[in-house]
């Protein structure tokens, strides 16, 4: 952003920039050469934000027309608005947590999109293509879908939520898909993978496709401030909020080594809690974790430092502290300790036989 607070162009390889300065989303950016229109200073974040994400999205879909009047009819869709209100008033006003609502839909929504452009770019084939069932404009459709729906089940109750978004995500995707797919033996093969992406979104179960990874990757790199600030607000004040707001940015660029780079910048370290609990366990779990580098960093000017740089490698991070230490700790994956002890308690193993 320019010292006067206008939008500036962005430069270099990035594919999407969500940043939150002072409290207040900034800016949103997109894929190297977009038109300026898409950095844009948000004085009413939550409607400028959709806006927004909306333009990145409708961007990145404009060689893609199926996935794009899937899009189309999906922002419009009354069933789909009601369901990402209902959504996040439970999570919010019920519960305290952050939002799961239409800004979260979009926010992800762009982020799959700019996630899913690289892994093409860098000849990674998602399952619809290996398959044969589809090509990139129907992996562009599914991502789009499962990744804006995939938490609209909070309606009904957190508990169960993948489950309960299922149900409530199928007379939409059918009403969307029907006159876009006359086929319906292709149309029911390209579903299945919607329906995979919103079961498996919080790794319960785990994705097993390159689509549903995405959108579970989408979902974790949601973690700014500009998400935490109203639960926060509103008297949550828990590890949940307090590390949000913590993250100033996320960027999704193109990496070195892996066709993905996400780049977390911190405004305290206290917001590792976000990409450790969060972020790091959708990449690690899921069919991503070959083709994402995800690395954290602290701002200079930000507290007095514990560490300054932390990345993800396999399943530890690794972390530079302040004092030219270099620490390797193994990440914290909750569900998965979960899903071990009850393993170990009935005497089975976890693993996938």
């Amino acid at each position: 952003m320019s010292e006067d607070g206008g939008a500036e162009v962005q430069g270099g390889e990035q594919k999407f920039r969500l940043s939150v300065e002072g409290g207040k989303v900034s800016d949103v950016a997109g894929r190297e050469g977009a038109p300026p229109a898409r950095v844009v200073e948000f004085t009413t974040p939550r409607a400028k934000l959709i806006e927004e994400a909306n333009q990145a999205i409708r961007t990145d879909l404009r060689e893609y027309p199926r996935a794009l009047a899937a899009y189309e009819a999906l922002r419009a869709d009354p069933e789909a608005l009601a369901h990402w209100d209902m959504a996040n008033y439970i999570t919010m006003r019920k519960l305290g947590y952050n939002d799961h609502g239409r800004v979260h839909a979009f926010i992800t929504g762009a982020a799959s999109m700019a996630i899913t452009e690289l892994l093409l770019e860098g000849g990674v084939k998602p399952d619809i293509m290996d398959s044969g069932v589809g090509d990139a404009d129907d992996v562009f459709l599914a991502v789009i879908l499962g990744t804006m729906l995939h938490d609209i089940g909070n309606q009904v109750h957190r508990v169960g939520h993948e489950a309960h978004g299922i149900a409530l995500a199928l007379p939409i995707v059918d009403r969307i898909m029907g006159p876009l797919y006359p086929d319906p033996f292709k149309r029911t093969k390209v579903r299945s993978f919607i329906l995979g992406a919103i079961n498996c979104h919080d790794l319960s179960p785990a994705p097993l496709t390159i689509e549903g990874g995405i959108t579970a990757v989408a979902d974790g790199t949601d973690i700014t401030k500009g998400r935490g600030r109203k639960a926060f607000s509103m008297g949550s004040v828990d590890i949940h909020s307090i590390s949000a707001l913590a993250v100033d940015q996320v960027v999704i660029e193109r990496g070195r080594d892996k066709p993905v780079l996400i780049s977390v910048t911190m405004n305290n370290s206290g917001g590792i809690f976000q990409v450790e609990e969060i972020l790091a366990p959708k990449v690690i779990r899921t069919p991503m974790r070959r083709f994402v580098e995800l690395r954290a960093a602290t701002r200079p000017e930000g507290e007095a430092q514990i560490l300054s740089k932390v990345r993800l490698d396999g399943d530890h991070f690794v972390m530079d502290l302040e004092g030219g230490e270099q620490v390797a700790v193994e990440v914290m994956d909750t569900q998965k300790q979960v899903q071990e002890a009850v393993a170990e308690n009935l005497g089975i193993g976890t693993e996938t036989r």
